[in-house]
Protein backbone atom coordinates (compact mmCIF):
# COMPACT_ATOMS: atom_id res chain seq x y z
CA UNK A 1 0.00 0.00 0.00
CA UNK A 2 2.37 2.37 0.93
CA UNK A 3 3.93 1.54 -2.56
CA UNK A 4 0.89 2.66 -4.48
CA UNK A 5 0.53 5.84 -2.37
CA UNK A 6 4.17 7.37 -3.24
CA UNK A 7 3.31 6.67 -6.90
CA UNK A 8 0.32 9.18 -6.34
CA UNK A 9 2.61 11.60 -4.15
CA UNK A 10 3.10 14.89 -5.71
CA UNK A 11 1.09 14.07 -8.76
CA UNK A 12 -0.39 16.50 -10.87
CA UNK A 13 -3.25 15.41 -12.58
CA UNK A 14 -3.27 18.12 -15.06
CA UNK A 15 0.52 17.72 -16.42
CA UNK A 16 1.00 16.53 -19.77
CA UNK A 17 2.46 12.90 -20.22
CA UNK A 18 5.75 12.49 -22.20
CA UNK A 19 4.67 12.23 -26.03
CA UNK A 20 3.89 8.95 -27.66
CA UNK A 21 6.06 7.29 -29.80
CA UNK A 22 5.43 5.36 -33.08
CA UNK A 23 6.90 3.11 -34.97
CA UNK A 24 7.40 2.93 -38.79
CA UNK A 25 5.36 0.74 -40.59
CA UNK A 26 7.40 -2.44 -41.74
CA UNK A 27 5.91 -4.66 -43.48
CA UNK A 28 7.70 -8.12 -44.23
CA UNK A 29 6.92 -10.89 -46.45
CA UNK A 30 5.46 -13.12 -43.22
CA UNK A 31 5.43 -10.20 -40.88
CA UNK A 32 3.51 -7.25 -40.69
CA UNK A 33 4.98 -4.14 -38.33
CA UNK A 34 2.15 -1.12 -37.93
CA UNK A 35 2.35 1.68 -35.68
CA UNK A 36 0.17 1.85 -32.69
CA UNK A 37 -3.91 3.04 -33.13
CA UNK A 38 -3.33 6.45 -31.74
CA UNK A 39 -6.40 8.61 -32.58
CA UNK A 40 -6.79 12.22 -32.39
CA UNK A 41 -9.95 14.79 -31.97
CA UNK A 42 -9.92 16.98 -34.56
CA UNK A 43 -10.18 20.69 -34.25
CA UNK A 44 -11.59 23.60 -36.33
CA UNK A 45 -8.61 25.67 -37.53
CA UNK A 46 -10.68 29.07 -36.21
CA UNK A 47 -11.19 28.00 -33.05
CA UNK A 48 -7.87 28.58 -30.07
CA UNK A 49 -5.63 25.50 -30.09
CA UNK A 50 -5.84 23.34 -27.47
CA UNK A 51 -4.13 19.44 -26.50
CA UNK A 52 -6.05 17.17 -28.68
CA UNK A 53 -7.31 14.40 -27.00
CA UNK A 54 -4.91 10.61 -26.95
CA UNK A 55 -7.30 7.54 -27.47
CA UNK A 56 -5.16 5.25 -25.03
CA UNK A 57 -4.96 1.34 -26.73
CA UNK A 58 -7.23 -0.74 -25.00
CA UNK A 59 -6.80 -4.48 -24.65
CA UNK A 60 -7.41 -7.46 -25.17
CA UNK A 61 -7.03 -6.10 -28.30
CA UNK A 62 -9.55 -7.91 -30.90
CA UNK A 63 -7.90 -10.59 -33.51
CA UNK A 64 -10.33 -11.51 -35.41
CA UNK A 65 -10.04 -10.05 -39.06
CA UNK A 66 -6.71 -9.07 -38.80
CA UNK A 67 -5.59 -12.08 -41.13
CA UNK A 68 -6.52 -14.27 -43.99
CA UNK A 69 -8.82 -16.62 -42.89
CA UNK A 70 -7.71 -20.30 -43.14
CA UNK A 71 -4.18 -19.33 -43.57
CA UNK A 72 -1.26 -22.25 -44.18
CA UNK A 73 1.44 -19.34 -43.41
CA UNK A 74 2.36 -18.34 -39.56
CA UNK A 75 1.62 -15.07 -39.59
CA UNK A 76 2.56 -12.08 -37.46
CA UNK A 77 1.50 -8.64 -36.87
CA UNK A 78 3.39 -6.38 -34.46
CA UNK A 79 1.74 -3.29 -32.63
CA UNK A 80 3.86 -1.11 -30.30
CA UNK A 81 2.20 0.36 -27.37
CA UNK A 82 1.44 4.30 -27.38
CA UNK A 83 4.65 4.94 -24.58
CA UNK A 84 6.56 2.67 -26.58
CA UNK A 85 7.98 0.57 -23.92
CA UNK A 86 6.23 -2.38 -25.15
CA UNK A 87 4.96 -4.10 -28.28
CA UNK A 88 2.05 -6.05 -28.70
CA UNK A 89 2.68 -9.10 -31.34
CA UNK A 90 -0.66 -10.91 -32.31
CA UNK A 91 -0.33 -14.29 -34.18
CA UNK A 92 -2.70 -16.54 -36.31
CA UNK A 93 -1.83 -19.42 -33.71
CA UNK A 94 -2.84 -20.44 -30.52
CA UNK A 95 0.21 -20.29 -27.99
CA UNK A 96 -2.09 -20.89 -24.92
CA UNK A 97 -5.06 -21.77 -25.11
CA UNK A 98 -7.97 -20.19 -22.66
CA UNK A 99 -4.78 -19.00 -20.21
CA UNK A 100 -1.72 -15.99 -19.91
CA UNK A 101 1.84 -16.68 -18.45
CA UNK A 102 4.17 -13.64 -17.53
CA UNK A 103 7.48 -14.73 -17.66
CA UNK A 104 9.52 -12.19 -15.49
CA UNK A 105 13.11 -13.13 -16.41
CA UNK A 106 15.34 -16.06 -18.39
CA UNK A 107 14.77 -17.98 -15.03
CA UNK A 108 11.01 -18.26 -15.54
CA UNK A 109 11.23 -19.22 -19.01
CA UNK A 110 13.09 -22.48 -18.03
CA UNK A 111 11.25 -25.51 -19.93
CA UNK A 112 8.85 -23.22 -21.96
CA UNK A 113 10.77 -23.06 -25.74
CA UNK A 114 9.43 -19.86 -26.85
CA UNK A 115 9.82 -17.79 -23.78
CA UNK A 116 13.16 -19.25 -23.68
CA UNK A 117 13.94 -17.84 -27.38
CA UNK A 118 12.79 -14.79 -27.41
CA UNK A 119 15.00 -13.71 -23.81
CA UNK A 120 17.86 -15.02 -25.99
CA UNK A 121 17.10 -11.39 -28.03
CA UNK A 122 18.94 -9.12 -26.52
CA UNK A 123 16.87 -6.43 -25.94
CA UNK A 124 14.03 -8.62 -24.47
CA UNK A 125 13.23 -7.65 -20.71
CA UNK A 126 9.99 -9.34 -20.10
CA UNK A 127 7.62 -11.67 -22.03
CA UNK A 128 3.86 -12.12 -21.74
CA UNK A 129 2.31 -14.83 -23.62
CA UNK A 130 -1.80 -14.93 -23.92
CA UNK A 131 -3.68 -17.11 -25.92
CA UNK A 132 -2.72 -16.09 -29.52
CA UNK A 133 -0.35 -12.61 -28.35
CA UNK A 134 3.01 -12.12 -26.90
CA UNK A 135 3.82 -8.62 -25.22
CA UNK A 136 7.46 -8.15 -25.25
CA UNK A 137 9.08 -5.45 -22.65
CA UNK A 138 12.46 -3.86 -24.06
CA UNK A 139 15.45 -2.94 -21.85
CA UNK A 140 16.04 0.23 -23.69
CA UNK A 141 13.48 2.33 -23.14
CA UNK A 142 15.14 5.14 -25.24
CA UNK A 143 14.71 3.59 -28.56
CA UNK A 144 12.04 4.73 -30.49
CA UNK A 145 11.93 2.31 -33.56
CA UNK A 146 10.67 -0.78 -32.46
CA UNK A 147 11.08 -2.10 -36.19
CA UNK A 148 14.20 -4.30 -35.75
CA UNK A 149 13.61 -5.81 -32.34
CA UNK A 150 10.05 -6.84 -33.84
CA UNK A 151 11.79 -8.32 -36.72
CA UNK A 152 13.97 -10.48 -34.55
CA UNK A 153 10.95 -11.38 -32.64
CA UNK A 154 8.57 -11.90 -35.38
CA UNK A 155 11.34 -14.74 -36.64
CA UNK A 156 11.78 -16.03 -32.96
CA UNK A 157 8.34 -16.83 -32.69
CA UNK A 158 7.76 -18.33 -36.20
CA UNK A 159 10.73 -20.40 -35.91
CA UNK A 160 9.87 -21.59 -32.62
CA UNK A 161 6.25 -22.85 -34.02
CA UNK A 162 7.54 -24.98 -36.66
CA UNK A 163 9.49 -26.74 -34.40
CA UNK A 164 6.74 -28.30 -32.70
CA UNK A 165 7.69 -27.94 -29.62
CA UNK A 166 5.67 -27.63 -26.46
CA UNK A 167 6.05 -23.97 -26.31
CA UNK A 168 4.50 -23.47 -22.67
CA UNK A 169 6.55 -25.33 -20.02
CA UNK A 170 3.99 -28.84 -18.45
CA UNK A 171 4.60 -28.14 -15.36
CA UNK A 172 3.38 -24.28 -15.49
CA UNK A 173 -0.06 -25.56 -17.85
CA UNK A 174 0.31 -27.88 -14.98
CA UNK A 175 0.29 -25.60 -11.82
CA UNK A 176 -2.34 -23.13 -13.38
CA UNK A 177 -4.42 -21.62 -11.43
CA UNK A 178 -8.68 -21.72 -10.98
CA UNK A 179 -10.44 -18.87 -11.66
CA UNK A 180 -11.63 -18.93 -8.54
CA UNK A 181 -8.44 -19.08 -6.81
CA UNK A 182 -6.97 -15.93 -9.10
CA UNK A 183 -10.65 -14.13 -8.34
CA UNK A 184 -10.48 -13.86 -4.36
CA UNK A 185 -6.78 -12.94 -4.53
CA UNK A 186 -7.01 -10.37 -6.89
CA UNK A 187 -10.00 -8.44 -5.23
CA UNK A 188 -8.75 -9.56 -1.37
CA UNK A 189 -5.36 -7.52 -2.88
CA UNK A 190 -7.50 -4.81 -4.28
CA UNK A 191 -9.54 -4.24 -1.10
CA UNK A 192 -7.04 -4.36 1.18
CA UNK A 193 -4.41 -2.77 -0.92
CA UNK A 194 -4.62 -1.09 -3.59
CA UNK A 195 -8.12 0.93 -3.16
CA UNK A 196 -6.86 2.02 0.23
CA UNK A 197 -3.75 3.33 -1.95
CA UNK A 198 -5.36 5.36 -3.89
CA UNK A 199 -8.49 6.25 -2.04
CA UNK A 200 -6.81 9.59 -0.80
CA UNK A 201 -6.57 10.85 -4.08
CA UNK A 202 -10.38 10.01 -4.86
CA UNK A 203 -9.57 6.68 -7.19
CA UNK A 204 -11.13 3.12 -6.98
CA UNK A 205 -10.17 -0.13 -8.72
CA UNK A 206 -12.56 -2.35 -10.00
CA UNK A 207 -12.10 -5.99 -11.04
CA UNK A 208 -14.83 -6.72 -14.23
CA UNK A 209 -13.50 -10.26 -15.05
CA UNK A 210 -11.60 -13.60 -14.59
CA UNK A 211 -10.88 -15.37 -18.14
CA UNK A 212 -8.53 -18.61 -16.89
CA UNK A 213 -5.67 -16.41 -14.80
CA UNK A 214 -6.19 -13.81 -16.64
CA UNK A 215 -7.86 -10.41 -14.97
CA UNK A 216 -9.68 -7.29 -16.15
CA UNK A 217 -9.53 -4.21 -14.18
CA UNK A 218 -11.50 -0.75 -14.51
CA UNK A 219 -10.18 2.63 -12.94
CA UNK A 220 -12.51 4.70 -11.63
CA UNK A 221 -12.57 7.99 -9.60
CA UNK A 222 -9.27 10.32 -9.42
CA UNK A 223 -7.75 7.14 -11.64
CA UNK A 224 -9.72 7.66 -14.74
CA UNK A 225 -8.32 9.99 -16.85
CA UNK A 226 -5.75 10.88 -14.87
CA UNK A 227 -2.01 11.58 -16.25
CA UNK A 228 -0.28 9.26 -14.02
CA UNK A 229 -2.87 6.12 -14.31
CA UNK A 230 -0.42 4.45 -16.92
CA UNK A 231 2.71 4.36 -14.24
CA UNK A 232 0.05 3.31 -11.82
CA UNK A 233 -0.92 0.52 -13.48
CA UNK A 234 2.39 -0.61 -14.50
CA UNK A 235 4.29 -0.01 -11.49
CA UNK A 236 1.73 -0.36 -8.56
CA UNK A 237 -0.84 -2.79 -9.26
CA UNK A 238 0.77 -4.55 -11.83
CA UNK A 239 3.43 -5.38 -8.90
CA UNK A 240 0.19 -5.84 -6.38
CA UNK A 241 -1.40 -8.50 -8.12
CA UNK A 242 2.01 -10.29 -8.62
CA UNK A 243 2.81 -10.06 -5.48
CA UNK A 244 -0.18 -11.28 -4.00
CA UNK A 245 -1.28 -13.99 -6.87
CA UNK A 246 2.10 -14.96 -8.58
CA UNK A 247 0.38 -16.66 -11.23
CA UNK A 248 -1.81 -14.27 -12.59
CA UNK A 249 -1.07 -13.83 -16.34
CA UNK A 250 -2.36 -10.96 -18.26
CA UNK A 251 -3.16 -8.10 -16.49
CA UNK A 252 -6.07 -5.86 -18.75
CA UNK A 253 -7.28 -2.48 -18.11
CA UNK A 254 -10.82 -1.39 -19.39
CA UNK A 255 -10.41 1.73 -18.60
CA UNK A 256 -11.74 4.43 -20.71
CA UNK A 257 -9.44 7.23 -19.91
CA UNK A 258 -10.88 9.88 -22.00
CA UNK A 259 -13.67 9.83 -19.97
CA UNK A 260 -12.28 10.88 -16.90
CA UNK A 261 -12.14 14.46 -15.25
CA UNK A 262 -8.34 14.63 -16.14
CA UNK A 263 -7.90 12.42 -19.98
CA UNK A 264 -4.75 12.31 -20.89
CA UNK A 265 -3.58 14.86 -23.45
CA UNK A 266 -0.64 14.57 -26.01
Amino acid sequence: MNFIKRIFTGMKQDEEPESSVTAEEKTEEKEIVTSPVIEKASQPETEPSFPDVRRVLQIPVISEGIFPENSDEILIKAQPSPTGDQCLFTVNRSLMTGHSWYFADFESAAGSSLAERLFSLEDVETVLVCECTVTITRKDKTLVDWAPLAKEVGTAIRETIQEGESLISEKIIADLPTEEEVREGIQKVIDIEVNPGVAGHGGNISLLAVRGNSVTIQMGGGCQGCSAADLTLKQGIHTSFRTAVPKVGAIFDETDHTAGLNPFFS
